[in-house]
């Protein structure tokens, strides 16, 4: 897992777009550290769609973001790059370190603007957490996923997925196993570059000193169950975990029949540790 990375704005952001990392990075940020990795689809030659923002604010709060420029429209990469883009010039600009949800709302509304004037139809998702040592707030527009989650596995915040397969499943109507074949599951209900954008918001929630915080794109989740992605990161060394995220989601898209999903996909994640 190397310390560096190989886009930055300055000293306190790291964007990740266009990557194709074969080794995730470790940084630290605020309170904590976060281990983060971004790739392209396996075999893929065209852009990752995929971006990511790291936006350190001061010396105690922080802002992560990563964006699913959306397959099949037009410029998914451009979307996503724009959007964490315009996150971090947001929250960079906050006046108040303290208080970053007027920041991080005018990012997301300044993402929809600048993905709309494209003008080519393009979209993607975007989901952002404030964090501040007494506690976090999440932001999710689509279905790029979110999850908090304690040392011993509980699941403390997972945010709902955007789409008619997410709420089916939130709802109960359909086994989490059932919604990771389902054929509309590539179905996004909500983006960024659509006049009609939504951003859902979390009430303020604690992070304790063990809980483990992850973002992602969806090429995590559509290859690997949320069990399983809990029991990798819940405890141990947070690169060794990093590192296992990637190698079995990586593998298992690369796999070819059997029962487990595989779903090729561009790949991005961050996940989050308070500092002992």
């Amino acid at each position: 897992m190397s310390q560096e990375t190989t886009q930055s704005e300055s000293a306190s952001t790291r964007l990740l777009l266009r990557e194709t990392m074969t080794t995730g990075m470790m940084r630290p940020i605020a309170f904590g550290t976060v281990a983060a990795f971004s790739t392209r689809c396996p075999g893929k030659s065209t852009d990752n769609e995929d971006a990511a923002a790291l936006i350190e604010v001061g010396t105690s709060a922080a802002v992560l973001a990563v964006a699913d420029g959306v397959g099949g429209h037009a410029a998914g990469a451009m979307a996503a790059s724009l959007t964490v883009q315009a996150m971090a010039d947001a929250v960079r600009a906050a006046e108040d370190p303290t208080n970053l949800r007027d920041a991080v709302l005018t990012g997301f509304e300044n993402a929809n603007r600048a993905v709309t004037d494209i003008g080519v139809g393009a979209a993607t998702t975007l989901s952002a957490v404030e964090l501040h040592p007494d506690g976090l707030r999440s932001y999710h527009v689509g279905d790029s996923p979110i999850l908090l989650v304690s040392q011993r596995g509980r699941v403390r915040l997972q945010i709902i997925s955007h789409s008619p397969v997410g709420y089916a499943v939130e709802s109960g109507m359909l086994p989490e196993q059932e919604a990771m074949h389902h054929a509309d599951r590539h179905v996004v209900s909500n983006l960024v570059g659509s006049d009609q954008m939504r951003i859902e918001i979390s009430s303020r929630l604690n992070m304790q000193r063990r809980d483990t915080l992850l973002l992602a794109s969806d090429g995590l989740f559509d290859n690997l169950h949320t069990r399983e992605i809990v029991e990798i990161i819940r405890k141990g060394p947070l690169p060794k975990a990093a590192d296992r995220l990637a190698e079995l989601t990586l593998q298992r898209m690369s796999a070819t029949g059997g029962d487990e999903p595989s779903k090729p996909d561009d790949l991005t994640f961050l996940i989050f540790r308070r500092s002992a």
